[in-house]
């Protein structure tokens, strides 16, 4: 109960006081050789963004936790990427599904090559339940930014349309996995892929839309 309130009380120290200061979201660190470390200007980029254009008050610089560290408990919101293999221990697997099933949120977004990897691992996590498509009606494509047509497409891979999945626990989304899609690309600085400024400003967008979810929900 204690990990559930502290989570809680996060969340509520957002919604009352949007200028506050705290490091509210981490990029998660895991074994297995992928490249969690991947998109560096990813996440600053995209809090700069909400706390600009949704009134966020988030920390600019993200901090970076590791599975099996009770740190996440710290946070509402983390983040994964990379582009290749992960592994969870038995000890990661039992914290981070009671880091989900707590209160916490976890978005993965594959960077091209992690999604057999991730997958194989978050089953570990939650053997019992699927990662389920969500449809484009889905209100975290409408809720700050509206994207009628779901994930949009920024960086071209098997050519293959982006999909987001999630996970649910009794009704609440606690785990999105962007496939296809590479948001993180977006959310890079300009000079880093090089992108189209409508196509940079869709990836922040959808970015923005996943934190809001999570920090209204």
């Amino acid at each position: 109960m204690k990990q559930l309130t502290v989570i809680q009380l996060i969340l509520t120290l957002l919604l009352i006081t949007p200028l506050i200061s705290a490091q509210e979201i981490a990029v998660l660190k895991y074994n297995g050789g992928g490249d969690w470390y991947a998109n560096p200007t990813a996440l600053p980029n995209l809090i700069k963004f909400c706390n600009r254009q949704i009134n966020t008050g988030i920390s600019e610089k993200p901090a970076t936790v590791e599975v099996g560290s009770t740190a996440i408990f710290q946070y509402p919101f983390l983040h994964m990427t990379g582009h290749g293999n992960v592994f969870f221990s038995e000890d990661e697997v039992q914290n981070l599904r009671n880091y989900l099933l707590s209160g916490g949120f976890l978005h993965v977004d594959d960077n091209y090559g992690m999604a057999t990897y991730f997958k194989q691992e978050i089953k570990k996590v939650f053997p019992d339940k699927e990662l389920v498509e969500l449809p484009p009606t889905h209100e975290i494509f409408s809720k700050k930014f509206r994207f009628p047509n779901g994930l949009p497409k920024i960086h071209e891979h098997d050519s293959q349309r982006p999909q987001a999945f999630g996970i649910f626990h009794k009704e609440r989304l606690v785990l999105l996995f962007t496939y296809e899609t590479d948001l993180g690309d977006g959310w890079e600085n300009p000079e880093v892929h090089n992108d189209p400024e409508e196509i940079r400003l869709q990836a922040l967008q959808m970015g923005a839309n996943i934190l809001a979810y999570v920090f209204l929900n």
